[in-house]
């Protein structure tokens, strides 16, 4: 579990081919020091990943082909920086919103509009996610935890304000790039929880009338 507060961003060092997928090698930035242990969890760029290596600030994780195929870590370069955040653990402080890293699609920016005083981002927004997002909830965009600011059919829009810009990748975002979406845990399993209860009569909880 994380919050999407992102402490540090790493940069890629390695993205090698394996039978299973890929071997991603980080450097972990601020978090070098960091006590990481073969087993533990850190969500990268918002997928969670667990290491099975640790050495001199750097880490290996496997990126299985379920993973690769969900999200953008199969296409990272050497070179590439990933917003970096350690798993959750009790008595931690709480900011932002319950991520899971559990991408649920790629989405691509088609606008970003860089004003200092109000930076704006719009994403693409598929089909099997458009019940998920909505106006003023929360989703994970590459692990940022952010409040939507508005929908409109096939997009939707962040406000990223000047200390995500500085501290995060979304700063660096330009029109065409990918970013992986979450969409919030919450609306996943209402939704869900409705759809299973359509058949049993309870459709009309619904507005709108069905749930496809």
């Amino acid at each position: 579990m994380f919050t999407g507060l992102v402490q540090a961003v790493g940069k890629v060092v390695a993205n090698d081919q394996t039978l299973t997928g890929r071997r991603l090698c980080v450097e972990l930035g601020r978090l070098a020091a960091h006590p990481f242990n073969t087993g533990d969890s850190i969500a990268v760029s918002g997928v969670c990943l667990t290491v099975v290596q640790c050495t001199a600030g750097r880490a290996e994780f496997d990126v299985i082909n379920e993973t690769v195929s969900r999200s953008t870590l199969g296409g990272k370069l050497p070179g590439d920086p990933v917003n970096l955040e350690p798993s959750l653990r009790a008595g931690d402080p709480f900011g932002g919103h319950f991520v899971q890293g559990h991408v649920d699609n790629v989405v691509e920016v088609i606008k970003v509009k860089a004003d200092s005083a109000d930076w704006r981002i719009t994403f693409s927004l598929p089909d099997a996610c458009r019940r998920l997002v909505v106006d003023k909830g929360s989703v994970a965009l590459d692990g940022v935890s952010m409040t939507v600011a508005h929908v409109i059919r096939d997009r939707f829009t962040a406000a990223v304000i000047p200390v995500t810009r500085r501290d995060t990748t979304l700063g660096l975002l330009r029109v065409g790039d990918n970013v992986n979406l979450e969409t919030d845990i919450f609306a996943r399993t209402i939704l869900n929880y409705l759809r299973q209860m359509a058949p049993a009569g309870d459709i009309a909880m619904v507005r709108g009338g069905e749930i496809p």
